[in-house]
């Protein structure tokens, strides 16, 4: 059974979320702010957390920082309709999708099962390695030079999609919805934000890199 974590301080949310999760055989826990939720997931170790930003007691996107110290945990954000830039900051700051308030609990149930799918170590995954670094679809791990390269999930998911079409031209539209889902496809700011940083963990010279090129106008190619 999946385990969900919800963190809102809105009691009808935490209800409908507890109500329709639990009917579809997810195991649900609740915490009504930052601080409860962080020891939540510290003792119980859910599969997915599902978190408001806008919390009473700390900001949204340091509970995310919080969990990123020590998890990869999917965090999926629940933000109220207008704070773009809120949104923005907390998938820099390691969430792996967000869904507007108000929401259909269709939308949030199929982001639910996206997140889990994308957790989900597959068997037999191919592994691709590079002068510089290995990169394990399977384990999704990353190495480079012996040691482990820390990742965001987002971070992550842009670099599986491209290992997969490894030497293929992956445009800009794909490698949006791929991550980020439907609706996405004009945010070609996140691609500059989270190519760069994947560049810096990667590359030997992330101003001239050799392996996460940019293809202007069209997209990206991982270059094996």
């Amino acid at each position: 059974m999946t385990k969900v974590l919800v963190i809102d301080d809105e009691a009808p949310i935490l209800r409908a979320l507890k109500i329709n999760l639990t009917a579809r055989k997810y195991e649900v826990s609740t915490a009504a702010d930052g601080a409860s939720g962080l020891a939540a997931m510290a003792r119980e170790r859910p599969d997915v957390l599902i978190l408001d930003l806008g919390l009473p007691d700390m900001e949204g996107t340091d509970v995310i920082r919080g969990v990123r110290g020590w998890t990869s945990t999917p965090i999926i954000v629940l933000s109220a309709w207008g704070q773009e830039s809120q949104k923005v900051a907390a998938l820099d700051a390691g969430a792996d999708d967000y869904v507007t308030k108000p929401f259909g609990m269709d939308e949030l149930l199929a982001r639910l099962r996206a997140a889990v799918r994308r957790a989900s170590p597959a068997p037999d995954e191919p592994v691709i390695t590079t002068a510089e670094f290995t990169v394990d679809l399977g384990s999704k791990r990353v190495t480079r030079a012996g040691a482990d390269v820390r990742l965001t999930p987002t971070e992550w998911q842009m670099l599986e999609v491209l290992a997969r079409n490894a030497d293929k031209l992956v445009t800009q539209r794909q490698l949006l919805q791929e991550v980020w889902g439907p609706g996405y496809q004009n945010e070609a700011n996140y691609l500059r934000v989270y190519m760069a940083n994947l560049r810096r963990k990667l590359e030997p010279d992330p101003s001239a890199p050799r392996y996460l090129l940019t293809e202007l106008g069209r997209g990206y190619r991982f270059r094996t």
